[in-house]
């Protein structure tokens, strides 16, 4: 229930995916009165758990993915905890900090994975009322160039009957689909996530490698499907226009929905 899934191979995910932007952390931040406790849900390696804890003073990261614990970096304000499927709600609160206990609640890229409604219901329980925020991002296009975007898309679209239901219903929406019965506090509401993007610096060589770790592009091929075929990859590389391993601004176009439990 509040774990990630492997879509992608920890090690190449860990090289390419974006870097959550530290202003981020800071505007979360200044919403809660208290920074006490926070609870990073579905932490993987840990990045967005490192950011929050900054700003408060304990940061409980879980996950039901030990691959991806495994690989979190550790950090002394952070403690990683394994959440299996087997525990139950109480145990879970418990293990939280109790009820009405934490002062913001994180998930980075992977509330789409959970049973929302069992979700929302333990963060109802363990956000402090008054004053704690839930706060839920994720990313999926990223833009490079016009020809190079146009090359992305085509792929994209080739992926789509690959991707697990719960990514094209709510990451290729950008959050716009996703349950979200919270009030607002100013960044993005239910229907409505705030856009934001997301700068990094990578080669071909490492957008190549990115690709390539992909569950759908690896389902696609035990299907004898090549999805990055070598007349795809050459064409990326034309549209490169540069050495493979000359790096370029990519940006990621992110989206994020924040709230409090509603009085």
């Amino acid at each position: 229930m509040v774990g990630t899934v492997g879509l992608y191979e920890p090690d190449t995910y860990m090289e390419a995916r974006p870097t959550y932007p530290l202003e981020w952390y800071s505007k979360l931040a200044a919403l809660t009165p208290h920074h006490n406790l926070a609870w990073d849900v579905g932490t993987g390696n840990g990045q967005a758990a490192i950011g929050v804890s900054e700003h408060y003073k304990q940061v409980i990261a879980t996950d039901v993915n030990m691959a991806q614990l495994e690989r979190a970096t550790p950090h002394p304000r952070v403690r990683y905890l394994p959440t299996p499927q087997t525990m139950n709600d109480n145990e879970l609160v418990s293990l939280i900090g109790g009820e009405n206990s934490v002062d913001l609640i994180t998930v980075a890229t992977a509330v789409h994975w959970f049973d929302l409604s069992h979700f929302y219901s333990i963060v109802s329980r363990v956000l402090r009322k008054p004053g704690g925020v839930l706060a839920v991002w994720s990313y999926f296009d990223m833009a490079v160039s016009p020809e190079f975007d146009s090359l992305f898309k085509k792929f994209h679209d080739s992926l789509l009957p690959f991707w697990p239901k719960e990514v094209t219903d709510y990451v290729h929406e950008g959050y716009k689909t996703l349950s979200f019965p919270f009030e607002s506090v100013g960044l993005g509401s239910e229907g409505n996530p705030l856009p934001l993007e997301i700068h990094k610096q990578l080669s071909l060589n490492g957008i190549l490698k990115l690709f390539r770790s992909f569950s759908p592009v690896n389902v696609a091929k035990s299907q004898g499907l090549d999805l990055l075929s070598p007349e795809v990859v050459k064409g990326f590389e034309n549209a490169w226009d540069g050495p493979l391993t000359s790096v370029r601004d990519v940006t990621y176009k992110a989206f994020m929905l924040a709230g409090k439990v509603r009085s």
